[in-house]
């Protein structure tokens, strides 16, 4: 008997290992399987569309199916003239098939029903309808590229989101999206993020991204309204500056960048809606290609965060806008940041010979070891004005308790815009500062156990057309609730919040990362407060303070044992 159970446990290991080596597409081919093939047989493929696949084995079966669908044009008429394939690798928006399943699954996805439209969901309601988990395996193996091979998918960590084990990034759904009028919404993700202390908590993905329909001709970009969940460290907008250059990337959701042929249009590490002064937009031709990068870390030690980022892109004819604006993504790679827990400071002259420029917004980037980041105007070889403090609300220099925080560096908002020229003696030098209290030294990188030393310079080459607010400048509309300071964090003990002053009245609220409140206080009128840590558990937190005039300050913070 016990050579019997141990064989039966041989046998069993043996078949959990080949079941879970099993290739992503054959996870989704066993699906279409169960559900589709009696009416997309090989035999009388209804609508001629065979899910089933021929060949004598199940593998040859399955490469069948894949050059049934992959890339291949749908034989319904409308779904053809939108430009949707059967499977559109790495988009299930643009994927006929997916998009017949989804019925209320993805909801920025909305199916034109119909007999002169895409036709009927599937399959019909009559007959066994695909799980979430089975929705949520196919629509994954589209947004990783649809590989014709190899496992890009952990099918239990999908199982185990979707036993309730889950931790959404956006959990009342997504933001709107503007009516058609207005312009369209884009969509990263979602991807899905093991519990922190597993293998696969933080996770960076790079994906091009095609407009095709959504931008049938010229227009020209006043708004871009980036909406990014609590636990994203990063969100950017590449643009690439030929199609010739959207080629060379694969499709689909992947870990390494591309920075050939590409152009910057926003980069942010919060929610924020980038609203372009009035004469000004990014131009955008028809049929663009984007790259977008989307950065997350899961914080919760039980949960598996699914990951999302959205984009309002908000349009105008052609001509509209005087000006162009445009943004630069200016870097210095080569950093060394030494463990060594002394403050070590990093520059760069950025001297191009661009001429006379007028600089908009500014904004640096750095990553857990930067302590303060800030800009000059570089004038006849010498060190100029001081124009961008990270440690000061709005990025506005002359503070008078400059403040850091990595994770809500602001952008610095000029107007009317800063005239900077640019040539061998003058532009710019910005300025990182570090301090490493790290196991080991660090250089640049993209993860967050890696540093940064980033700039994002928005600017254009001539103010003519621009309208500037000539009673108020952007530099004096500051909300009150940037000055406020939040440490230290990560937090052992306690958690201290200085607020201005002349705040008046705040509530301060702690949230789990299931958006659960866990501490309250309301109506506080001092300028600081001090929270005891108390038994809460280890991991990552949300801080809310409001005060009486509606304006918000939301942070995270970080609670170490």
């Amino acid at each position: 008997m016990k050579q019997l159970i141990l064989l039966f446990a041989a046998l069993f290991t043996m078949l959990s290992t080949s079941l879970s080596a099993q290739s992503t597409i054959a996870e989704a081919y066993d699906i279409l399987q169960l559900k589709c093939a009696s009416c997309h047989s090989n035999g009388s493929p209804q609508a001629g569309l065979d899910l089933e696949g021929a060949g004598t084995t199940v593998s040859a079966r399955i490469q069948d199916v894949y050059s049934n669908i992959v890339n291949v044009s749908p034989s319904n008429t409308f779904a053809n003239d939108q430009g949707y394939k059967y499977i559109s690798p790495g988009r299930p928006d643009l994927s006929y098939l997916f998009r017949k399943i989804n019925q209320d699954f993805e909801p920025t996805i909305h199916f034109a029903e119909g007999e002169d439209n895409e036709g009927g969901s599937m399959p019909p309601m009559t007959q066994d309808q695909l799980t979430e988990v089975e929705k949520e395996m196919i629509r994954q193996w589209i947004l990783y590229g649809a590989p014709a091979n190899g496992t890009v998918v952990d099918p239990q960590l999908i199982e185990d989101y979707y036993a309730g084990n889950d931790l959404e990034s956006f959990p009342d759904g997504p933001p709107p999206a503007p009516t058609a009028e207005e312009g369209f919404q884009i969509k990263m993700g979602p991807y899905f993020l093991r519990p922190a202390g597993q293998n696969g908590d933080e996770l960076e993905y790079f994906q091009k991204y095609g407009l095709g329909a959504l931008l049938p001709e010229d227009k020209e970009v006043n708004r871009v309204d980036i909406k990014i969940g609590p636990s994203s460290h990063h969100f950017i907008i590449y643009d690439f500056d030929s199609p010739s250059f959207a080629n060379n990337v694969a499709p689909g959701l992947r870990t390494s960048p591309y920075h050939n042929g590409i152009g910057l249009v926003a980069a942010v590490q919060e929610s924020t809606d980038l609203k372009l002064p009035e004469g000004t937009a990014f131009s955008w031709e028809e049929n663009l290609w984007l790259e977008l990068n989307s950065h997350y870390i899961n914080y919760s030690s039980t949960q598996v965060l699914k990951a999302e980022a959205y984009a309002n892109i908000y349009t105008q004819p052609t001509g509209t806008a005087a000006q162009e604006m445009r943004t630069e993504l200016i870097v210095k790679d080569n950093i060394f940041i030494d463990n060594n827990g002394n403050e070590d400071t990093e520059t760069q002259i950025v001297n191009f010979n661009g001429g006379e420029l007028f600089v908009w917004g500014l904004m640096g980037h750095t990553h857990q070891w930067g302590t303060g980041y800030k800009v000059y105007t570089r004038e006849n070889g010498q060190q100029g004005e001081l124009i961008y403090d990270a440690g000061c609300a709005g990025g506005i220099p002359g503070c008078a308790s400059p403040f850091f925080d990595y994770q809500h560096i602001p952008i610095r908002y000029i107007n009317p815009f800063l005239p900077v020229t640019f040539n061998f003696n003058n532009g710019i030098m910005h300025e990182a500062k570090y301090v490493n209290n790290g196991p080991e030294p660090v250089g640049f990188g993209l993860t967050s156990d890696d540093e940064m030393m980033v700039l994002v310079m928005m600017y254009v080459t001539d103010t003519v057309g621009v309208v500037f607010d000539q009673t108020t400048s952007l530099d004096e509309i500051v909300d009150p609730l940037d000055e406020v300071q939040v440490f230290p964090n990560p937090v052992t003990t306690e958690l201290n919040i200085q607020l201005p002053a002349d705040i008046g009245s705040v509530e301060v609220t702690l949230i789990d990362m299931l958006g659960r409140p866990i501490h309250q206080v309301k109506d506080w009128n001092s300028s600081s407060l001090s929270i005891q840590r108390g038994d809460w558990a280890s991991g990552m937190y949300m801080y809310k303070i409001e005060d009486a005039n509606g304006n918000v300050r939301t942070g995270k913070v970080m609670l170490n044992n």
